[in-house]
């Protein structure tokens, strides 16, 4: 019973950090690179939480299973650093006595995996297609930053306002330029607002400044000044485009027997069985010599987890591609690395042992 508490509670404390750590790192990299986007004025600003949001539950299934494997592999590392492995062989544990309290450990995250990778991920990855298709239609108003300038879709106008009151509402300084029949049109202002008509029409109404009207490189320029200037604001049409395969139902994809599907499909399933075996792997891959380097194990077992992702990647395109029957699909992945566990601890089985008398010579 010592054993097993001091483990889970060992192995929950890890993971816990290690899901912290990982989804921080997610995080600072969405965030930095949808605020690139904002701030080239291709995405409105208060849009940034809800991608975020939905490209955090995409990647939830790999973020857990990372999770485990990174907890199995620093606790029992940490555990045959100070020598606690020795204790517990010494005692009469062998290697395999810490597989059932390992899968207990895992096995309440890997279901939450399935769970996410069939169901919710599905649905989260259809849902940031729509909101982004919204973003789309909105009108180009919508997407203007203070301080940047903000170029219409058909190239005819340039916006830039200066910045936005507290309730957003009213901009303050307005700068907009547009050409029409060839003839350049440059209006300033000191604020404006956005109207709607009665046919739902949306203008950009300003007030208190001047525009300047005139054909470029000659000195035909008229100046006018004005209390209350409106521009119609074309609204957007977007294309409603046909679903992806991985924002399909799992019940969908399974009804249907295209190779898309079928490939879809099985990585949806392929997260929950690779995050067990990964579990597995990391009981024989957590093995620290003493006197070797204390990184060596966890360079070896993250390389050992980008080949077998990189490798379910390869077989999954195969298998969309036609190139691979269905039922055969991303089982030989699986089949090898369940292989490369059994052998792994088969040997540390009958190796580890030696430890303890190695260890005192």
């Amino acid at each position: 019973m010592l054993f097993k508490r001091s483990l889970l509670q060992e192995l929950v404390a890890t993971a816990i950090g290690a899901f912290l750590i990982l989804v921080g790192i997610v995080i600072a990299q969405r965030v930095a690179y949808y605020i690139g986007v904002a701030a080239s004025g291709s995405l409105a600003s208060d849009a940034i939480k809800t991608l975020l949001g939905f490209s955090l539950i995409r990647f939830l299934p790999m973020l857990l299973s990372l999770t485990l494997f990174l907890s199995v592999l620093l606790t029992l590392s940490r555990w045959y650093r100070d020598s606690e492995m020795v204790v517990w062989f010494t005692s009469g544990k062998s290697i395999s006595s810490w597989i059932r309290p390992v899968i207990l450990f895992a096995m309440p995250v890997v279901l939450l995996i399935a769970f996410l990778s069939l169901f919710i991920t599905p649905w989260a990855t259809q849902k940031g297609s729509d909101f982004r298709d919204q973003l789309k239609s909105r009108d180009e108003l919508a997407t203007i930053t203070p301080g940047v300038f903000k170029e219409s879709r058909n190239a005819e106008r340039v916006f830039f306002v200066e910045s936005f009151d507290e309730l957003g509402n009213v901009v303050k300084n307005i700068f907009v330029q547009n050409i029409q029949h060839q003839r350049l049109g440059i209006i300033v202002a000191s604020q404006g607002r956005r109207e709607s008509s009665e046919n739902d029409d949306s203008f950009l109404v300003m007030e208190n400044g001047r525009r300047y009207e005139g054909k470029p490189d000659t000195p035909e320029f008229t100046t006018t000044e004005f209390e209350r200037y409106a521009i119609r604001i074309e609204p957007a049409e977007v294309k409603q485009s046909p679903p992806k395969t991985q924002e399909k139902d799992s019940m969908e994809l399974l009804a249907n027997r295209s190779p898309d599907s079928q490939a879809e499909l099985q990585w949806r399933l392929a997260m929950p069985i690779s995050a067990l075996i990964l579990v597995l792997l990391a009981i024989p891959l957590s093995f620290v010599d003493p006197r070797s380097g204390r990184s060596a194990n966890l360079m070896l077992a993250l390389l050992v987890y980008v080949i077998y992702n990189n490798l379910l990647s390869i077989m999954q395109a195969w298998l969309a591609q036609g190139k691979l029957s269905p039922l055969v699909g991303l089982w030989p992945v699986h089949l090898f690395f369940l292989a490369l566990t059994a052998y792994m601890l088969y040997r540390r089985l009958f190796q580890l042992p030696l430890i303890p008398r190695l260890w005192h010579r």
